[in-house]
């Protein structure tokens, strides 16, 4: 009978670490998502208000 308690008690200590893994992977998915969501309507910005589409791009060829 102990045996099964000590299985019993490591099973319920194995789904709530995985249930913590899975939240961790969650929080960290979602703020991945936000940091692209907000760099994509930061470029988009600066595209509209850039002169050119060519950005970052030098004007005249490096001398040698």
């Amino acid at each position: 009978m102990f045996e099964y308690e000590l299985h019993r008690i490591r099973s319920a200590e194995l789904r709530r670490q995985a249930d913590e893994a899975r939240l961790v992977r969650e929080a960290v998915r979602s703020r991945r998502a936000a940091r692209r969501e907000a760099r994509e309507a930061r470029d988009a910005a600066a595209a509209q208000e850039a002169h050119t589409d060519r950005r970052g791009r030098r004007r005249l060829p490096r001398a040698a």
